[in-house]
């Protein structure tokens, strides 16, 4: 065996010559770029190539000639036979192999096709999915009071000059950078259009209600302008799809929703801005007795990872025409703040920390209400003993067995029964300790939430 660095993403072993791997340097060439070797076994070690200074000469030129690139071919003589180096890096414009396009990803070569290459193509010429130019569309198809609102929530927000405000239709999309050479892009389609469907498929939103079973119990979709769709989710969501918690501090009524609406909209936000509309899926909403899942196509930009997200960045929207324009509505921030901010509603109504995951080509945020409440408790098959400790361990933090025999007066025998059947049902957890030192807290799902989190 050898001490060569096995293949990876980057490092490919050949132990001779064949022209098909032309395919494969323009699959580096497309990607991060890497090193192809010839006449290396699959485990790195030198086999040796008896034709290594014929291959050192004729490989450039035929790199040149089938591609359009400049790789660097190196040679290499060792005591177990002679290899060559090809060295290649990513290119910043498409390259291609007999009118193919090539991709390394992973481990692997594919060969790139249908929206997979057009989204290679746009990305490699600078053009984003969004700015893209459609004929035969005018200012006069929009829909005039959705672009009404926008100037109406631009002027509030104090991101739209009054200047503008107060001039025609066509100077505000040029303002918005939404026109080209007398043509509308897409981001003023999916904005203003009233049927942006007819230019992208899926473009809607889809709502749907859950029960235990994931039986659909009934179903809404929301379709027309973005704005319009923002609006009508949100509208929906908090007035058929939720509850509000009603309480009476003194003679005055409260009514406080299951989730924290910033932080919701924040992620709907996200989704509409972020979408891979490319794709042709709708945006879809699941609600859950305990939970809204909100599911959109979309990955995160290629040089980052799950820290960047989490951590301050800049602010990458996958569609930034769309984007822009609900800045300047004051709907979102420019400066990558809209993870923190839902984060920061969550934490702010007391409520489990959201969570994204990138899961292939689609992104879920998962919003987790307040369970621990009276109401939805007695939905569950627990005794009024034990719906009352649940209070309590929501309020103090923690709840022992010594705090739950006084609390519903019974005995030790009955309270460890108790606390043992809320455990069973991931609505208690223990901190792991018995004895004098053991105690019980509120479980989210398996995400502990202790006495420094309530």
């Amino acid at each position: 065996m050898s001490d060569n660095v096995a293949e990876n993403q980057i490092i490919e072993y050949k132990s001779i010559w064949k022209d098909e791997y032309l395919a494969w340097i323009c699959g580096y060439a497309n990607a991060k770029g890497g090193i192809l070797y010839i006449g290396k076994e699959d485990d790195g070690s030198v086999c040796g190539l008896s034709n290594a200074k014929k291959l050192l000469e004729d490989l450039p030129n035929k790199i040149v000639a089938m591609l359009g690139i400049i790789a660097d071919v190196n040679l290499h003589e060792t005591s177990d036979g002679d290899y060559i180096e090809i060295v290649v890096k990513p290119f910043s414009v498409p390259v291609n192999y007999k009118g193919e396009y090539h991709y390394r990803s992973g481990s692997t070569k594919q060969a790139l096709k249908g929206t997979a290459l057009n989204e290679f193509l746009m990305k490699r010429l600078g053009v984003g999915w969004d700015s893209v130019t459609i004929p035969n569309v005018s200012v006069s198809d929009l829909r005039k009071e959705v672009i009404d609102f926008f100037r109406t929530k631009g002027l509030k927000s104090k991101r739209l000059d009054k200047s503008v405000a107060d001039s025609s239709d066509e100077i505000i999309l040029e303002n918005l950078e939404l026109i080209e050479d007398g043509n509308l892009k897409r981001a003023a389609l999916m904005l203003f259009h009233p049927k942006p469907e007819r230019f992208a498929t899926g473009a809607y939103i889809k709502i749907g209600y859950f029960g235990r079973g994931e039986e659909v119990l009934y179903q809404d979709e929301i379709h027309g302008p973005l704005f319009e769709q923002v609006e009508g989710t949100m509208n929906l969501l908090f007035t058929k799809y939720t509850k509000a918690l009603i309480s009476y501090p003194g003679l005055t009524r409260i009514e406080t929703p299951e989730y924290p609406e910033d932080g919701v909209r924040e992620a709907i936000l996200n989704a509409v801005c972020h979408k891979r509309y490319i794709d042709g899926t709708p945006i879809q909403i699941r609600i859950y007795d305990d939970r809204i899942v909100i599911w959109n196509t979309g990955r995160l930009p290629d040089d980052w990872t799950f820290e960047t997200l989490f951590s301050e960045h800049a602010s990458k929207p996958g569609n930034p025409g769309i984007a822009n324009a609900f800045f300047r509505s004051g709907y979102v921030e420019a400066w990558g703040q809209g993870i923190a901010k839902i984060f920061r509603e969550c934490e702010e109504a007391g409520l489990p920390q959201p969570t994204i995951e990138f899961l292939g080509s689609d992104v879920k945020t998962v919003f987790r209400k307040d369970i621990y409440n009276e109401e939805y408790l007695k939905t569950l098959s627990i005794s009024n003993r034990q719906i009352k400790a649940m209070l309590f361990t929501k309020e103090h933090g923690k709840i022992t067995n010594s705090n739950y025999q006084e609390l519903c007066d019974v005995s030790k025998r009955t309270a460890s029964r108790d606390i043992k059947e809320l455990i069973n049902m991931n609505l208690l957890i223990s901190n792991g300790k018995s004895g004098a030192g053991a105690y019980y807290m509120i479980a989210h799902n398996g995400v502990i939430i202790g006495p420094d989190a309530l």
